[in-house]
């Protein structure tokens, strides 16, 4: 299930970024949040497994988008002065989210619901996934009342259109009339594309067709810096350094669940010990079930997500300790490497962890640390790469960040089979790689945007 959608994800990421970057956040963000909030609904009323994957493949397809977006259009609203924060924000956001969906779990999914509307039968895990659909929902909505990116529009050549836009910022902000803005005019070298449009609006099929034409060449030609120097190399190190880190991060995240309903398992039995080894013995030992059921009606103890809400709460509680770091002059240009060198470290730890509380504590904190990398390397891409190619080069990112995931999710289960110690040398190898990349990325995070 998860492949398919990161499969949605990957196949979607260049046509979201080429909209991104030559139509608008505004309308990604929008758009995208609906699509993305009716789709998961649907996957909601799915019957048969093959209904729901084909949902969780378009849900992906779609979610790529704003997924990324959103980190270009708050940067572009915000100065140097605030950048780093900003990046800390999103990555608080995300683990905020991560926390509430699994109190949600804990208090919704152990409950029994079962019930009938004409031939469609639903359980627990159906009305879970509606309480997911609403925040995208919401995002859709509540990105109708923000204006466009100022920045976007002013590469664009639209100066009229990002007066108006600041304008509406600064009325919004100092709740005030957008005339007594200071700013009366936006100029610059480039031409304001305004003026070639026909004022009139009436237009042909064949003039529609012809513009639509000109504005695909022209957003193709905007991307050509992405293959030279010096974007290309630099982009390079950061698609391996990213590749690596998610597919050992995304490893351990979808590998914990597991590890602590086993810990608990062994817990309700006595077992005292409870090391990683132990673990992924019991697993092995572990027969198919006898019965294959038709329908999906399973509940998991309450107490399987607590360690989850551990976890969570942790991350949350690690971002805040990170705000006040960034203060500290010169530590935001060196925080990727630092960080990187001790969750290698971490990492390997797991596999000398002997008891829960352990195991607990070490994923927590490489957890969290990671979450802070992946702010980071966002951040640093956002700085570093213009606004004509920024949105494209963030969903390439990602989605070398997917194709990690999903090979991990392939081949750790094979490293597994090998002997204990094997999955944790192959993660540790990884974590290395990434390491050694970071070194070579020298980003001045103060340094204004392109």
């Amino acid at each position: 299930m998860l492949c398919v959608c990161e499969t949605g994800m990957i196949i979607s990421a260049i046509p979201w970024g080429f909209v991104a970057d030559t139509m608008g956040r505004r309308l990604v963000l929008i758009s995208g949040g609906w699509m993305d909030g009716l789709c998961v609904l649907c996957a909601a009323l799915s019957q048969t497994s093959t209904q729901l994957m084909v949902f969780k493949f378009f849900d992906g397809f779609i979610v790529c988008g704003p997924f990324a977006v959103v980190v270009s259009n708050l940067v572009e609203f915000h100065g140097k002065k605030h950048r780093a924060f900003i990046m800390l924000f999103i990555g608080f956001s995300v683990a905020l989210g991560a926390l509430i969906l699994t109190i949600v779990a804990y208090f919704l999914l152990p409950v029994h619901i079962s019930f009938d509307v004409g031939t469609l039968h639903f359980h627990t895990w159906q009305i879970f996934l509606v309480l997911t659909a609403l925040p995208s929902l919401t995002s859709g909505f509540l990105h109708i009342f923000l204006p466009e990116s100022p920045r976007f529009l002013m590469s664009q050549g639209n100066y009229r259109k990002a007066l108006k836009s600041l304008q509406r910022i600064y009325a919004m902000n100092k709740r005030k009339s957008r005339d007594s803005y200071p700013i009366t005019t936006l100029t610059d070298a480039t031409p304001e594309r305004d003026t070639t449009h026909d004022p009139s609006g009436h237009q042909s099929l064949r003039e529609r067709f012809a513009r639509t034409n000109k504005k695909f060449v022209e957003g193709l030609q905007q991307l050509k810096p992405m293959f030279s120097s010096p974007y290309l190399a630099l982009s390079g190190r950061i698609y391996c350094l990213h590749f690596c880190q998610v597919m050992c991060v995304n490893s351990i995240r979808l590998w914990l669940p597991q590890i602590f309903a086993t810990m608990h398992t062994l817990e309700v039995h006595g077992v005292r010990d409870k090391s990683m080894c132990a673990l992924l013995d019991h697993n092995s030992k572990r027969g198919p079930t006898k019965s294959l059921k038709v329908e999906c009606d399973i509940h998991q103890q309450p107490e399987s997500f607590m360690n989850n809400i551990i976890v969570a709460g942790i991350g949350l509680v690690g971002f805040l300790i990170f705000f006040p770091i960034l203060r500290i002059r010169g530590v935001v240009n060196h925080i990727l490497k630092i960080c990187l060198f001790v969750c290698t470290f971490l990492v390997g730890g797991l596999y000398f962890s002997r008891t829960s509380v352990t195991i607990l504590i070490v994923a927590s904190l490489y957890l969290t640390i990671m979450g802070v990398c992946a702010s980071t390397i966002i951040g640093m891409c956002v700085v570093v790469f213009p606004t004509l190619m920024r949105t494209m080069v963030l969903l390439l990112i990602m989605t070398f960040g997917r194709l990690g995931s999903v090979a991990g999710n392939l081949l750790l289960p094979l490293f597994i089979q090998i002997t204990c110690w094997a999955p944790f040398a192959w993660l540790v190898f990884l974590m290395s790689i990434a390491f050694l990349m970071s070194l070579f990325l020298k980003v001045d995070f103060q340094q204004p945007l392109n």
